[in-house]
């Protein structure tokens, strides 16, 4: 059994190095940070590192690569006269996602409000593109469901997956200061990106949009879905990690900068003894 929690303890991190090299390759590709720096994806590895609770194979890993895929595609329609593709791929690839972890449907309305950033005369078929996009995987998941006679419990599942009520975040004052904390640099992160707004592309603009819109859904629905508790903010940390990389790159100061570093980092190894400090 130890072997097998190891192998999923693995398996589990090796989702979140992929997950960090695909917000890198997010960021060099589309040029979200002026600086070329690895910046993005160290961020996103340490921020995942402070939820310890959840250091095994979560579905919301294979969520979080899914997402990063969507996001990959959905930038793509930028500027690009043939948007279909582009966006119906990124429904199809939220769709697969969702089968692993239901609710990164809570993005959907993200990228359908995103719709509207990225395209400068959206239209309704780009809404019904995406759409159909996301339903395509749902609709060979019930097909075999029905075919198998499991079609009740795939149901039963996705209520499960909606409904059932969790209060990990609640019960954990460890964790709540390191979110306490994180807030604090998503603040500061967004006061640096707004000062800096107007100098920006017009590209990079218009994806911070997307990215603040995925933000405030996943945070939604971390507050407001009952069966939806601190694996969300995974999701979460996907914005944030870009944001938090611009503030740390825009630093001038040498020692403000290592220190503001240096203490996330810390957070996030008091956060692998927090069991211990909670229950002696």
């Amino acid at each position: 059994t130890d072997g097998f929690d190891l192998i999923k303890v693995l398996l589990s991190l090796l989702l979140v190095i992929f997950t960090a090299f695909l917000i890198q390759q997010a960021n060099d590709r589309y040029l979200l940070i002026r600086t070329r720096t690895k910046l993005p994806a160290t961020i996103f590895v340490i921020i995942v590192g402070g939820f310890s609770e959840i250091h095994t194979l979560h579905p919301v890993y294979f969520a979080a690569v899914f997402l990063l895929l969507a996001i990959h595609s959905f930038f793509s329609v930028f500027n690009n006269p043939s948007t279909y593709p582009g966006i119906f791929n990124s429904g199809l690839i939220l769709g697969i996602g969702a089968l692993f972890y239901f609710n990164l449907l809570i993005v959907v309305p993200a990228f359908l409000i995103g719709i509207f950033t990225l395209i400068r005369e959206a239209r309704w078929r780009e809404f019904v593109v995406l759409l159909l996009g996301l339903f395509v995987p749902f609709i060979f998941a019930v097909s075999f469901a029905f075919y198998t006679n499991n079609l009740l419990e795939f149901f039963y599942t996705i209520e499960r997956n909606i409904m059932t009520p969790v209060n990990h975040f609640r019960s954990s004052f460890v964790l709540q200061g390191f979110l306490g904390l994180l807030v604090i640099f998503t603040v500061l992160s967004s006061i640096k990106i707004l000062q800096e707004y107007d100098t920006r592309k017009v590209s990079t603009r218009k994806y911070y949009t997307v990215f603040l819109f995925i933000f405030v859904f996943t945070i939604a629905g971390f507050i407001l879905v009952p069966a939806i508790s601190q694996e969300m903010l995974v999701l979460s940390a996907v914005p944030v990690t870009f944001l938090m990389s611009n503030f740390f790159v825009s630093i001038n100061s040498r020692f403000w900068g290592e220190f503001l570093f240096t203490l996330l980092l810390l957070s996030v190894i008091l956060m692998q003894f927090s069991d211990y400090l909670l229950n002696g």
